[in-house]
């Protein structure tokens, strides 16, 4: 059963009844932990570690960006530990509070921090980008495919890069739209914003888009299905959405990286690609008759190559690849 407790002005929820042991703390980031998306496959990941060990942990969803810091000394406060931090809005917040709580543990999903005390987890989304980027030329009809981003920051250009290089690679001629959400947090959780950029994008002909765009990218299926095109779900497997429209899903699995947290705290820097099944395409019932066998042929190939090191996927971020 769930207890809210007071402290100042948040309310922190316990996920099961108190233990006198340390327990692990997710702070979720804006958008909610029902996001259908980032903060939801964190909230999978410990849900899956509460099951197997029968121990409670604490959450807290913040409702605005200045709650992250408070949030984050609440949970120290109280003693939790690990304390997770899920999106890399947390870090500057993770910096300051693990600073000041050199005793307990804390990991950081999607930025690094280093501090003694702090596990930093990010992705090579631009392997698992490339792979939908693939797909989406694979499955089109138009030779035009798209992408809408939520915030417009690195990390997004990341998986807009890898989309574009994995388009490209499978159709050398293939024309890529892509529009950004907005500059804000707010980028997160505006679906009609989403389907405005979708809709624009289909009147260029693309008919696959691809939306990294946390709860906007509902608003980016909806138009697909209305407008009897594709679309390509983000971070958890989203393709029951939109059944018959989601072509696929690109897996960033903060499931795992929020498990293996709570699970097995190991300080420093963990980078999850293909290789380690950090990233990856989904396939399940829902989107199996819109995938041939020879496009996922295609794309099981080059997900081989990436993981042997045959291909190389450049990362915005280090690479000084995909200049927008």
């Amino acid at each position: 059963m769930n207890t809210p407790h007071r402290l100042g002005l948040l309310a922190v929820v316990v996920a099961a009844s108190v233990s006198a042991r340390a327990e692990p703390a997710v702070v979720y980031d804006m958008g909610g932990k029902f996001d259908k998306s980032f903060n939801e496959a964190a909230y999978r990941g410990i849900e899956r570690w509460k099951k197997e060990t029968g121990k409670p942990y604490l959450e807290f969803e913040i409702a605005n960006e200045t709650q992250r810091e408070q949030a984050l000394r609440r949970m120290a406060e109280r003693g939790a530990s690990p304390i997770i931090g899920i999106g890399f809005g947390q870090a500057a917040a993770i910096e300051k509070i693990a600073k000041e709580f050199p005793k307990l543990q804390f990991a950081l999903i999607d930025m690094v921090v280093v501090q003694p005390n702090v596990q930093s987890v990010v992705f090579k989304e631009q392997e698992g980008s490339f792979l939908v980027g693939v797909m989406a030329t694979l499955a089109s009809k138009t030779g035009k495919v798209g992408f809408v981003g939520g915030m417009d920051i690195p990390l997004i250009r990341k998986f807009q890069c890898g989309y574009e290089q994995g388009a490209k690679y499978a159709n050398a001629k293939a024309e890529i739209f892509s529009n950004m959400t907005g500059t804000t947090g707010a980028a997160w959780a505006d679906p009609a914003r989403g389907g405005e950029l979708a809709k624009a994008q289909f009147g260029k002909g693309a008919d696959v888009v691809f939306a990294a765009a946390g709860g906007t990218g509902i608003g980016v299926y909806q138009a697909a299905k209305d407008a009897g095109k594709l679309a390509i779900g983000v971070d958890s497997n989203q393709d029951h959405l939109q059944p018959g429209t989601m072509l696929t899903s690109m897996l960033k699995r903060v499931d795992v990286a929020v498990y293996e947290a709570a699970k097995a705290y190991k300080p420093g820097v963990t980078v999850l690609g293909l290789k380690e099944g950090g990233v990856d395409y989904a396939m399940d019932e829902y989107n199996a008759k819109l995938v041939t066998a020879e496009m996922k042929k295609k794309v099981d190939a080059a997900k081989a190559d990436i993981i042997a090191g045959k291909i190389k996927v450049a990362d915005y971020m280090a690479d000084n690849a995909c200049k927008f």
